[in-house]
């Protein structure tokens, strides 16, 4: 590699380890990574270097064989044990193919003889921070439920919201703040941002708040050192050092606790912060995501978010309108379904029948995308082959509560009618039954009535037999 020609400039660039007792070797690679755009930290034993790893962003290290008194290779793998992630390049001057090989057993990535060729060695870096870089993510992967990999709509609402995510890829620092229903897409949202923006060649990390004990989240989030608890027995990077130059997406920030709200606006600030169990400051080039289905004004008010976080985040407010507001976009999100679930299954996309549709567009969907995308698996795994009709629909979408009361529409306010209030309470006790799965006593309780009074009323709506006490009563055991 030639002298200034070298990897790729970031703005929190990677960071080598060389540990080498050789003082002159030591400081010529040192120069040599600066100028490859890497950030040396140099070390002369291995003492020196486990405490470099513990206290300081590493991404990948280069290590002597052979360090005066100190086997290297024991030195690797105490490397390794800290962080089995860690790409770790070996190199010696009295080499031999047993040693490499030994080396290799150990989880060295390669093997170079002393002096490096540094063309050589600069490919080699390159191959295993990208390398790293990969594994990392396929571990996360792994942990991870990946989402639909495309947005689709054809609503005003849809095109306004792809807009606002378009304007904001411009920028690959300012935070953004995505609100929207539970299933309505916010993740989808946070990965086409991403996709679009300056950071699209780097990681997307997702950690989903709301799924996590308040302890561990602390860990995924920041990482923790070795012995910082009970089972910590390795380093472990967290999800905001694996999202180094990419982008963190918090999904469901209304349900993190306020001790880690404070740290999380910390490092929204700062661009840094402390492993659990750390001393050393990590700093970090990430932009954050943020979604919630939650109004966090009224959290503020409840005194169960923090307002100087709110504001933090709400740089850049988008919002996804719910599916019932985009029913432009219920037929193609339908279809779309259709034909992919039609394809796992090895059979030609099913047709959608009319009355089908109608019903599906006559329903409220409060599950919004991901109900729909539910529907359009269970329909075409359980019930229809070649076409959907309204009977192989699920009884809620064609608009029937528990104990036979006639269709109703769950569109509560359509654009040019009123509805009648009673209509409106009527289709709040069907919807709470549906939501309380025919429990009256829940669905009483969500209704905030009596279960006397949601009984008064099932009798004045004629929906279900309530004449019988005991029915009732066993109805919700």
């Amino acid at each position: 590699m030639v002298r200034g020609e070298g990897l790729t400039q970031t703005p929190s660039a990677p960071g080598v380890l060389i540990v080498d007792d050789e003082r002159t070797l030591r400081f010529s690679l040192g120069e040599w990574a600066r100028d490859a755009g890497l950030r040396p930290v140099e070390v002369a034993g291995g003492r020196e270097a486990l405490e470099a790893l513990r206290t300081q962003a590493v991404d990948a290290v280069l290590l002597d064989l052979r360090l005066g008194d100190e086997d290297g290779l024991q030195i690797l793998k105490r490397l390794r044990e800290e962080d089995p992630t860690l790409p770790v390049v070996m190199l010696t001057g009295h080499g031999s193919i047993e040693h490499a090989i030994e080396a290799t057993r150990l989880g060295a990535y390669d093997f170079i003889q002393k002096p490096p060729d540094l063309e050589h060695l600069g490919v080699v870096l390159r191959r295993a921070l990208e390398h790293a870089r990969l594994e990392r993510e396929v571990d996360h992967l792994r942990h991870t439920t990946y989402a639909e990999s495309s947005l689709l709509g054809e609503s005003a609402g849809f095109h306004r919201a792809i807009e606002q995510l378009d304007r904001a890829a411009k920028s690959s620092t300012a935070t953004v703040l995505i609100q929207g229903e539970t299933g309505s897409g916010k993740e989808l949202m946070a990965r086409y941002l991403h996709r679009r923006s300056a950071r699209g060649a780097g990681p997307f990390i997702d950690l989903n708040c709301s799924a996590i004990p308040e302890q561990l989240l602390e860990s995924q989030l920041f990482g923790h050192e070795r012995g910082a608890f009970t089972d910590a027995k390795y380093l472990r990077k967290g999800l905001l050092e694996l999202a180094d130059s990419g982008t963190l997406f918090l999904d469901e920030i209304g349900e993190m606790t306020q001790p880690l709200q404070a740290k999380l606006l910390r490092v929204l600030e700062t661009r840094s912060f402390r492993r659990v169990g750390g001393h050393a400051d990590i700093t970090v080039d990430v932009r954050v995501v943020a979604a919630t289905h939650r109004d966090l004004k009224r959290q503020i008010a409840d005194g169960k978010f923090r307002e100087d976080l709110y504001y933090r985040l709400n740089v850049v407010p988008i919002e996804m309108p719910p599916l019932r507001q985009r029913t432009d976009d219920i037929r193609l999100l339908a279809e779309h379904f259709i034909g992919r679930v039609s394809r796992e299954l090895g059979r030609a996309p099913a047709r959608l029948h009319p009355d089908a549709l109608r019903a599906m567009l006559d329903y409220g969907w409060p599950g919004n995308v991901r109900e729909l995308k539910n529907v359009v698996e269970r329909v075409l795994l359980l019930e229809a082959e070649d076409e959907i009709r309204i009977e192989h629909l699920p009884s809620e979408l064609t608009g029937r509560a528990r104990g036979g009361a006639e269709p109703v529409s769950f569109d509560a306010f359509p654009a040019a009618s009123v509805r009648p209030l009673a209509e409106l309470e009527r289709m709040a006790i069907v919807h709470a039954l549906r939501v309380c799965e025919g429990n009256k006593t829940r669905a009483a309780q969500q209704l905030g009535i009596s279960r006397q009074t949601l009984r008064t009323k099932l009798k004045d709506y004629q929906m279900g037999d309530d004449a019988d006490p005991g029915a009732d009563e066993a109805a919700d055991q």
